[in-house]
């Protein structure tokens, strides 16, 4: 069963969802209809249900995002159930070894994850990340160290960075 809940965040308002075998979602703004019918559609398998409180999993997700945008954390450590294609698994994944407070670019993501021609797939592959934040697709910047696109929205990326210590072109 995946649970879900919406809460407030220094980044504004969070969806998130958990199914039976991790964080599954955490995305931005108020668009619960649609972010429950994404988890029905990329998780035919499990029934959502929520907004559920408490504590719980997707209370721990909460929980623990809290401490990160406070700057208590810097390691998140929460089952993902990623769902994307094995491209944007494998990216997601190498993504994953990008540590707090440090950036990779486009092309050597691509590099990285075994796609060296890719670089412009990868961009897709992160704005199709499900698990925002968690996933440090904020981490990415462009080769010539700008800012780049995100899609929680340039302000949440810088916000993301600022909070990490990293210093980027405007």
């Amino acid at each position: 069963m995946i649970e879900w809940k919406e809460c407030e965040t220094a980044l504004g308002r969070v969806f998130l969802a958990y199914s039976s075998r991790g964080l599954c979602r955490l995305s931005f703004g108020d668009r619960v209809e649609r972010e429950v019918a994404w988890l029905e559609a990329h998780f035919p398998h499990e029934a959502v249900r929520g907004p559920v409180t408490g504590p719980g999993r997707v209370g721990e997700a909460e929980r623990q995002l809290q401490e990160y945008l406070a700057g208590r954390r810097r390691v998140f450590d929460l089952p993902l159930d990623l769902n994307g294609t094995s491209f944007q698994l494998a990216v997601w994944r190498t993504l994953l070894t990008v540590p707090f407070g440090a950036t990779t670019s486009y092309g050597e993501l691509a590099r990285r994850a075994g796609f060296p021609q890719a670089a412009r797939a990868v961009g897709g592959a992160m704005r199709a990340n499900p698990v925002a934040v968690v996933v440090p697709c904020h981490r990415v910047l462009k080769a010539d160290g700008a800012l780049g696109e995100y899609a929680g929205g340039r302000p949440r990326k810088h916000f993301l960075l600022d909070l990490e210590g990293v210093k980027v072109k405007e």
